[in-house]
């Protein structure tokens, strides 16, 4: 088992996983308030429907598990709450773009009305109340699981812990993610179950679809950084050592 690279020796790659990270986080949770998408049919007499961010944001748990697979707990939580500020930045500057006053051409022609409409979850704190819980919880869920059983199993069948800890991360985010939402106002009661289910379907899916990408990934930058971390005696604390 190795351990991380020496604070003083810099990471090659560890920036751009984070940078890509952040982004994935920033760019679903708008196009989670820009619109729900209906896909034309139904399953278990369900009709199926999922908020935008659902196609980008498993991307997120992707990253995430190439992170702590990688660097180690400690590097995914510092990228985890990376992200987190990131998401309330762009939630604060959607909220002050809500309150100033509107030039009377774009309110014309674009309107107040068609922005809150779109984009009032993000200028509201709607989808970001419910995105922001619900991200801490299930990220560092699939972070602490896929850690821990990467010691038990020794480094063996990572798909086994990709998969595992991916099931029960996209499981907590989407239960608590609808739920709020739901409860916030941002989406109708009427399809929460069609909007769980839906959603955790398509997260399990593009997660299974990319894991040949994943892996490589995984094993290139392995290769490139020279680590492969196992947090032995780590303690999952989420906001210190």
């Amino acid at each position: 088992m190795s351990s991380p690279q020496p604070q003083s020796v810099p990471y090659k790659y560890f920036d751009l996983v984070m940078a890509f990270f952040v982004t994935i986080l920033v760019v679903s949770n708008i196009a989670s308030s820009a619109k729900i998408v209906d896909p034309g049919f139904s399953l278990f007499g369900i009709r199926l429907a999922f908020d935008g961010g659902t196609i980008l944001f498993p991307l997120a748990y992707v990253l995430g598990d190439i992170l702590t697979e990688v660097y180690g707990f400690k590097a995914a939580r510092r990228t985890i709450w990376a992200g987190f500020a990131a998401l309330a930045l762009s939630a604060l500057v959607f909220f002050v773009l809500r309150i100033l006053p509107p030039q009377a051409d774009w309110e014309a022609t674009t309107g107040t009305v068609a922005y809150n409409n779109v984009l009032g979850g993000m200028s509201t704190g709607g989808i970001v109340l419910a995105s922001l819980l619900a991200y801490l919880v299930g990220e560092f869920s699939n972070s602490v699981v896929l850690s821990k059983v990467k010691v038990l199993m020794k480094g063996k069948l990572y798909w086994v812990r990709s998969v595992g800890s991916s099931i029960v991360g996209h499981l907590l985010d989407t239960l608590v993610f609808i739920s709020m939402a739901t409860v916030l106002g941002v989406f109708p009661r009427e399809i929460f179950l069609s909007l769980v289910l839906t959603n955790y379907l398509i997260k399990m899916a593009v997660e299974i679809i990319v894991y040949p990408v994943n892996y490589m990934s995984i094993l290139f930058l392995k290769k490139k950084e020279g680590i492969d971390v196992y947090d032995v005696g780590v303690k999952y604390n989420p906001v210190g050592r």
